[in-house]
């Protein structure tokens, strides 16, 4: 089984994936972390050093890569809004979005320097970005799942909807 968890930045997909990834006693594979290393940089120096058109080139591809695996794999808040990258995890494996607040999300990103958007962007500026991609995000999804109080609730409702 290959689940892909998508959602906006800090809707908790990191946190699911390790309660998932617990639970169903499959890798958690973090498509940022992969990129890191396959890179050999960091997600914000790639931002400055190729652009955001690249970044998302390079997530595209690692979806696709990492799609053969059996394994929860949390993909990057931009990953599953090229729909091209969304039918190669939907034809892969289950497509999950964690729906979350955006006042939820802002609060747990607002000070985070490792993500690019985030620094070039206001409160408001994120909150639309949040209302676009949300009609993407379900669109590319196999299941929404509302976000629970813990992780663990999450995993539970992703559970319950998959089987």
């Amino acid at each position: 089984m290959t689940l892909f968890l998508c959602g906006f930045m800090g809707c908790g997909k990191s946190a699911l994936g390790r309660a998932l990834s617990k639970r169903l006693e499959l890798p958690l594979i973090d498509t940022d972390e992969y990129i890191v290393k396959t890179q050999g940089m960091s997600i914000p120096e790639i931002f400055e050093k190729y652009g955001e058109p690249y970044f998302r080139e390079v997530e595209a591809k690692a979806i696709a890569d990492l799609s053969q695996q059996e394994a929860v794999i949390s993909c990057g808040g931009g990953a599953i809004l090229n729909d091209k990258t969304a039918k190669i995890a939907r034809e892969n494996g289950i497509v999950i979005l964690l729906d979350q607040s955006f006042d939820v999300c802002y609060s747990r990103i607002k000070d985070d320097k490792n993500r690019p958007l985030v620094q070039k962007n206001t409160k408001e500026q994120l909150r639309e970005i949040y209302n676009a991609r949300d009609s993407v995000y379900r669109k590319n999804s196999t299941i929404v799942v509302k976000a629970g109080n813990t992780p663990e609730e999450s995993a539970e409702r992703v559970i319950n909807a998959i089987q």
